[in-house]
């Protein structure tokens, strides 16, 4: 019998526990993210402060930078008014909040500037407006996708400042087959945390952190944007135009006014939409809506006067290029326009068997309205 009780008194115990647990659970709440514009006040502010109290020693060589808190304010100028690097900033359009993005441009760059979806090589150091690094990259370059939407990509913060610098110069390959970089771009950016992990904790990053990064610009590797969804997910698969030649503004900058989520009233200057379809051109098959696809339109057709071994005409006629020694790419042709030469038989009118021919201007004016972009003409010969 008391065997028994002990039993039952046992079992009494572990309902009791069960049942507490259940309510527990049953109690959990779950926290909301913050405001994106109350949390973007609050960031802007510890940003602020931070420029404020603390002062940088910047290596005129090697572009590395260190940042200490200011002891003496008569030697020590703040990085928010020292002249050698003027404080910039650039207002980011994202989540209905207009963010300020302050950076410093140690040295512009003499490349090429990515736009916000190419993939950057970037040495980096980031930091915590306490002083705490969370990441470096030791010096060495690091491939960082800037698309947003990509599987594995950076920061968002990291898409708007990196089109305000340029790649470096590339030396001849290494022993060791590295290469090295020269005049490339370097700076400093300060993200608020609606631009970073925003309310992920990551490992050494507490939520709603700003952020900082020292960086080096080394190289860039354009994309070509537009894609398809399978069963696998997005592939990419492009158009034949790069994307940041689909900036049609050219402001650096390619948004999908479609991501209603980060770009709910996205101001009309930031899109570059040619048909006005609602699809920016970056993501958008038939950039000028005549029912045409783009690639259809830039394929270089029999018998046009082209040079190179590409199947399709590039936005601008390009040279060779050098890292593939057995094979010569380079075109004097660009994606043409309307042809504007004397028609074929100068005796009739205008028609689709009786076109205006081709000139050298049709195929190399910078200010010419390619035929993927004039959406009355499509048919490659240009009428």
């Amino acid at each position: 019998m008391n065997k028994f009780k002990y039993y039952f008194v046992l079992l009494l115990a572990g309902i009791a526990i069960v049942s507490c647990n259940k309510k527990d659970d049953d109690n959990i709440e779950i926290t909301p993210p913050r405001d994106y514009a109350e949390q973007y006040k609050a960031d802007n502010d510890s940003i602020v402060k931070y420029l404020k109290n603390n002062f940088i020693e910047v290596d005129t060589q090697t572009f590395d930078v260190k940042v200490s808190k200011i002891t003496d304010p008569a030697t020590q100028v703040s990085i928010w008014d020292q002249k050698t690097y003027p404080l910039e900033y650039r207002d980011v359009y994202n989540r209905d909040v207009t963010y300020r993005v302050y950076y410093l441009t140690f040295r512009k760059g003499a490349g090429e500037a990515p736009c916000n979806f190419d993939s950057v090589n970037v040495s980096y150091v980031g930091s915590l407006l306490n002083g705490t690094e969370f990441d470096n990259s030791y010096g060495l370059g690091r491939d960082l996708n800037l698309d947003v939407y990509a599987a594995v990509s950076s920061l968002e913060g990291w898409g708007e400042i990196m089109p305000k610098f340029k790649t470096g110069v590339r030396s001849a390959v290494g022993a060791d087959g590295t290469y090295t970089y020269s005049d490339y771009g370097a700076g400093m950016m300060f993200l608020p945390s609606g631009l970073g992990y925003y309310a992920n904790t990551q490992s050494a990053i507490p939520a709603y952190s700003p952020l900082v990064f020292s960086f080096k610009l080394y190289s860039l590797r354009r994309v070509d944007s537009e894609y398809n969804i399978t069963a696998n997910g997005r592939v990419v698969v492009g158009d034949g135009v790069p994307t940041y030649l689909e900036d049609i503004n050219g402001d650096g900058y390619v948004y999908d006014q479609r991501d209603t989520s980060r770009f709910p009233n996205l101001p009309k200057e930031l899109i570059d939409d040619t048909d006005g379809d609602g699809i920016a051109d970056f993501v958008d098959f038939d950039d000028d809506g005549d029912g045409y696809t783009t690639r259809f339109e830039i394929t270089k057709p029999t018998g046009a006067p082209f040079s190179g071994i590409s199947l399709y005409y590039p936005y601008n006629p390009m040279p060779d290029n050098p890292d593939t020694k057995n094979v010569d790419e380079s075109e004097i042709w660009g994606i043409p326009r309307r042809f504007t030469g004397p028609l074929v038989d100068p005796s009739k009118p205008e028609s689709a068997t009786n076109p205006k021919t081709a000139t050298v201007e049709d195929y190399t004016d910078p200010t010419r309205l390619r035929l993927h972009l004039d959406k009355n003409n499509h048919s490659g010969t240009g009428y």
